[in-house]
């Protein structure tokens, strides 16, 4: 069996809590880029505000929100899976922090909920906290996108791994000031889960921190196939199932895995 897919990561310099002027900078990487039909288009947490609680300026509804409507453009233009943060709003003045699959038609076919609110960000003021892993298929694929914090409870991967998930993209927005955890913990998932990771990190900076981009597509030996500086970039990898699949055969570390550590059910 062979399934090969194009990634591409975008990470951009997102404009403070600027919607119109973020998706400018989206549309032009985009452009450079010409993504082909089938590409996994991968963008950062939160993607067109930056990291802010305002829920009157981020909050994007489902239906009618610019960003929404921005990336189901993009993937309907340009034939592709997007996978992109949006903070939806909920009932009580509340959000959900998403990552949003869109297929090639320009629908949405996932929402996930950051299960990880980052407290000590003060992010956990606006936004509840999901409950689940979501995944979905491209093909043969099966995707697992989960944000920013989630990287450091390493039993989410593991469970997804169980369930059966073989490419993580991680949508972040990650400060310089801890980027090398940034940069251990994403290959670090990626080694142990014998899985693709492709971690898009923002760069720039907002009132609040600095961002030093690293956005890294990394494969399931740990090896980054390509890496981003602290610029706007865009990366391109291609994955190939059938390589992810005989690397878990030769090397069957998954297979060791015991059933007494994961509660039942």
């Amino acid at each position: 069996m062979i399934v090969n897919m194009k990634i591409l990561a975008i990470q951009v310099d997102t404009v403070w809590e600027a919607k119109a002027a973020t998706h400018q900078r989206i549309e032009a990487l985009l452009a450079t880029a010409g993504p082909e039909p089938g590409t996994l288009i991968v963008l950062p947490e939160m993607c067109a505000t930056g990291f802010s609680v305002n829920r009157a300026v981020v909050a994007d509804d489902a239906e009618t929100g610019a960003t929404h409507r921005f990336l189901a453009a993009v993937a309907a233009r340009y034939r592709c899976f997007v996978i992109a943060g949006v903070v939806v709003p909920i009932e009580g003045g509340r959000a959900r922090n998403q990552a949003v699959v869109f297929n090639p038609e320009g629908d949405v076919v996932l929402r996930y909920d950051k299960m990880h609110p980052f407290t000590y960000g003060g992010e956990a003021t606006l936004i509840d906290a999901g409950d689940r892993l979501i995944m979905f298929r491209i093909g043969e694929v099966v995707v697992c996108p989960l944000i920013c914090y989630d990287l450091r409870f390493p039993e989410l991967f593991r469970c997804a791994v169980r369930q059966g998930a073989q490419l993580f993209p991680l949508i972040a927005n990650w400060p310089a000031a801890r980027h090398d955890h940034w940069r251990t913990l994403s290959r670090a998932r990626a080694i142990e889960n014998q899985a693709w990771v492709v971690a898009v990190n923002r760069c720039g900076a907002d009132p609040n921190h600095a961002y030093a981009g690293g956005s890294a597509i990394i494969d399931p030996r740990g090896i980054r196939v390509v890496e981003a500086g602290g610029d706007e970039a865009v990366l391109a990898a291609d994955f190939a199932l059938d390589d992810l699949l005989d690397y878990r055969s030769q090397f069957p570390v998954l297979d060791d895995m015991r059933d007494d550590f994961f509660p039942p059910g």
